[in-house]
């Protein structure tokens, strides 16, 4: 146990996953701009090195939540909107060069996405494709012979599709496996769960306000405006200059998911500076309205309870089974995360006060990519073995827990259930009766007009 504790050790600090004298943000997303995009990173192919099980023991169950892969923009507007400003300030003569060059790009991406919105991308299939035959290679011995896979999806196309794309990848490799796979709404209490009272925390007015003063304080649009747009009376009168920012980027950010990739781009109309200062302000959006933090009341996690139960449930039950197989589960960001957060994987439940700080401790790209996963991976040594062992990925990459363990990145399983049930017990029974719905959601969340004129 404690030449496996060791070698993991070294090989985190070798391939620089450990914190000390690890990059800051800044320095991430300058070698990789990709990163600036928070949830919309196309999926990156796993580097670790996997910990090798300890003596005796071998996987035999995976129980996995993952997110659909790469995808286009959810709505129509999210492409038409913007481009609608370029082309009525291009028809009134308003445009520089490169804003009539922007202009031509949107129209570009715009036909690329017509009714595609939200719909996974050639490169979202390849993801779900690529995730499933690494899964498959890596624990062998979970899909030996006629094992069995329970997959469930959202009832949400780009997610089947994501399932589907990880089941045919898994039955090509190995044809005898016996494929359950279903999306029903039947399931939708634990695959993609609505609190609306934990929500009302997330997106309150209080939420809003701290993250609309750090948002002004992060970006200034008036460079990138002056570059697009040659008259400025035209701007005053017509364009929200920091929404159309936004949006912009929004579109920039989604071309890495997309066939479009190869042919356009359009980070060349942003500096470092202010890609990185969207970055900033969209990590703070989805830390202040998704975690264990103090400005939205530290309980939006606990939306994915039914979720964290029905995992440690399903597993129980398989492990009294001897050849147990697989639970795959796909379905969006907004489940992973608070997931994620609930877990406390990676420590990254611990809660950040202090939002100047937020960068430095927790990244928005590090936790939710297209295809993000969570698998765990369980051990013994024969289906008599009472001490089962379990091994927490996240994105693929060995993941820690926060229950302590003599045998890391393995912990008990005994030891992880308790844990977890206890928390989510604790809230359902002494927390949750005490909260009160908050009715003072801002219009900040829904806002997204671009023209000043309707």
């Amino acid at each position: 146990m404690k030449k496996h504790y060791f070698l993991s050790i070294v090989i985190l600090f070798l391939l620089g996953i450990l914190p000390i004298g690890a990059q800051t943000a800044r320095e991430e997303i300058m070698k990789d701009i990709n990163l600036a995009g928070s949830n919309h990173l196309a999926y990156p192919t796993p580097k670790g090195v996997l910990t090798p099980a300890p003596e005796g023991k071998t996987p035999f169950y995976i129980s996995h939540y993952g997110r659909h892969g790469s995808r286009y923009l959810c709505g129509k507007g999210e492409y038409l909107n913007p481009l609608n400003v370029f082309e009525k300030a291009d028809s009134a003569g308003a445009l520089t060069d490169l804003g009539k060059s922007v202009k031509q790009r949107l129209k570009y991406l715009a036909d690329e996405a017509q009714n595609r919105y939200g719909e996974l991308t050639l490169l979202g299939a390849q993801q779900h494709r690529q995730i499933a035959e690494r899964m498959y290679q890596r624990f062998p011995e979970v899909f030996a012979d006629s094992a069995v896979i329970d997959a469930k999806s959202t009832v949400v196309i780009r997610c089947i599709l994501s399932m589907e794309n990880a089941l045919q990848q898994l039955i090509a490799l190995n044809p005898k496996l016996r494929i359950r796979h279903d999306a029903s709404y039947h399931d939708m209490y634990y695959m993609n769960y609505s609190d609306r009272q934990l929500e009302s925390f997330r997106w309150s007015r209080k939420t809003a306000e701290v993250v609309e003063k750090w948002s002004a304080k992060q970006l200034d649009p008036a460079r990138f405006i002056n570059s697009l747009f040659a008259d400025k009376d035209y701007v005053k009168q017509n364009i929200r200059e920091r929404e159309l920012m936004m949006s912009v980027f929004n579109i920039a950010s989604i071309i890495q998911n997309c066939e479009s990739r190869h042919t356009v781009t359009l980070n060349d109309i942003f500096t470092f500076n202010e890609l990185y200062g969207i970055w900033e302000i969209f990590n703070a959006r989805w830390y202040i309205g998704f975690s264990h933090n103090p400005i939205n009341g530290g309980v939006t996690p606990y939306i994915q309870r039914n979720l964290l139960r029905k995992i440690i449930e399903e597993a129980d039950s398989c492990l009294m089974i001897e050849k147990p197989g697989a639970t795959l589960r796909y379905g969006h960001e907004t489940m992973v995360l608070p997931l994620t957060f609930l877990m406390e994987i990676n420590d990254i439940g611990a809660p950040v006060e202090n939002i100047e700080e937020l960068s430095a401790k927790w990244r928005n790209y590090r936790i939710f990519p297209m295809a993000t996963n969570i698998q765990l991976i369980f051990y013994r040594k024969d289906i008599h073995d009472e001490d089962i062992l379990v091994k927490a990925l996240l994105c693929e990459e060995e993941a820690t827990l926060p229950i302590k363990t003599d045998c890391a990145p393995y912990y008990h399983w005994k030891d992880v259930r308790e844990y977890y049930l206890k928390k989510i017990d604790n809230f359902e029974k002494n927390i949750k009766p005490n909260l009160k719905q908050n009715d003072e959601k801002s219009s900040f969340w829904n806002s997204g007009s671009l023209s000043k004129r309707k």
